[in-house]
């Protein structure tokens, strides 16, 4: 291995990944304590649905327009922390809302400066870093941001003991937000002389390598079937309020949704150096099989703990794997110049298929039960995975070498 490739924890690396954390750290503060604050308005589910889904629509095209953006400036540093600046300021907007129509302008406001500064912060990263290194280097960023979503609930947690207000612990979300955009402005270095490109927002997408395009395809089908981590707390909280009631099952499923972001910030890094070291498309497939498995446990209606602890760590390990493979792969695929719009749409199609899956599995639930909205998750799920693998397997994939 070259000097260089040793050398890859570098000061944008840990800029990156410390910028991660502290952002996530704000931004799961005032999502622990939003239900119950939307809930002083008079108007919690509702306008909670509201809220994240507006904010998560307005986010997928920011992503869109911001890789477009990122390719055409000379410097991404400055989108970047910008980007970081705003959603860690977001939450004054929040905690000032006389009416949910703030709260929901607020979480949109968000939304959107995260989605601007996502394909700017992954092209800074890739390019601080060799090839060889691009899976550790997206693993630890992945790693990083997981950690603020356990070490969150816990702050929130101790707040509420200590009886901070709802209003107040929001506002304290605003500290690890502003640390983030710092962390970008101080500790990201930015290679000098880049040439941006000028293509119209409107083509931004064309023209990219067509191993990038097949590869697109597997991911977006599998996405289909790729429903929100919240389904694993909702079956949980399903299948075992029966036998110890609705109050304790909703606490035994936080129990273990920390052990799902416990095992997502594991196999983040792991899967990144894992990466770096064999073939990545074999690895993605990996993590797309161990979703696949958390959806059959859910399709079988296993209730009992040994099988919802395998349900949520095999949920954590999915998302660890296939979120920082599949940025890893398209550094790979996509040459620096473009890079943007290609994390641009990697993330339209990740968040089409967010959405669109979210919303059939929780349809089909409430029609015909949860064995029937998983089974057909899983069935698309698989169908993904094998595209993905019969088209790494045509394109006669290199995990050091692709696109080069």
């Amino acid at each position: 291995m070259s000097g260089n490739a040793q050398r890859w924890l570098n000061r944008t690396v840990i800029g990156v990944g410390l910028a991660s954390f502290f952002s996530d750290l704000s931004h799961e503060t005032v999502t622990s304590v939003l239900p119950a604050y939307l809930a002083t308005f008079g108007a919690a589910a509702a306008v909670l649905g509201a809220v994240e889904g507006i904010a998560d629509g307005a986010s997928m095209l920011a992503k869109f327009y911001g890789g477009w953006l990122a390719d055409r400036l000379q410097r991404r540093k400055p989108l970047c922390a910008a980007g970081y600046a705003v959603m860690g300021l977001s939450p004054l907007v929040i905690a000032a809302a006389l009416s949910p129509i703030w709260v929901v302008l607020g979480r949109t406001l968000a939304w959107i400066s995260r989605g601007l500064r996502t394909p700017a912060r992954k092209a800074l990263l890739a390019d601080a870093v060799t090839p060889e290194c691009y899976g550790r280097a997206f693993g630890f960023e992945r790693a990083l941001d997981t950690m603020g979503a356990i070490v969150a609930p816990l702050f929130v947690l101790l707040l509420m003991r200590l009886g901070v207000g709802y209003r107040s612990i929001i506002v304290t979300g605003c500290v690890p937000g502003v640390l983030a955009a710092l962390c970008i402005i101080y500790f990201v270095h930015e290679r000098p002389g880049r040439v941006p490109t000028r293509r119209p927002l409107i083509t931004s997408l064309g023209g990219l390598p067509p191993r990038f395009y097949r590869f697109l395809v597997g991911v977006g089908v599998f996405g289909l079937g790729d429903f929100a981590d919240t389904f694993y707390i909702l079956y949980a909280v399903f299948v075992l309020t029966p036998s110890v009631g609705a109050e304790k099952a909703a606490q035994l499923g936080v129990v273990l949704y920390v052990l799902h972001n416990v095992t997502y910030a594991f196999m983040s890094y792991a899967g990144g150096w894992l990466s770096d070291h064999i073939n990545r498309r074999i690895l993605l497939v990996l993590g797309y099989l161990s979703a696949a498995v958390a959806a059959g446990i859910m399709v079988l209606r296993l209730d009992s703990l040994p099988a919802l602890i395998s349900l949520f760590a095999l949920g954590g390990i999915a998302v660890g794997l296939y979120e920082t493979v599949e940025d890893a792969i398209v550094a790979d695929l996509v040459g620096d110049v473009r890079r943007g719009s290609a994390y641009g749409a990697l993330a339209i199609t990740t968040g089409t298929g967010d959405l669109l899956s979210s919303v059939l599995v929780g349809w089909l639930w409430a029609a015909a039960g949860p064995s029937v909205a998983f089974g057909a998750a899983l069935a698309v799920m698989v169908a993904g995975t094998l595209i993905v693998a019969i088209t790494a397997r045509a394109d006669s994939f290199s995990p050091s070498h692709e696109g080069q």
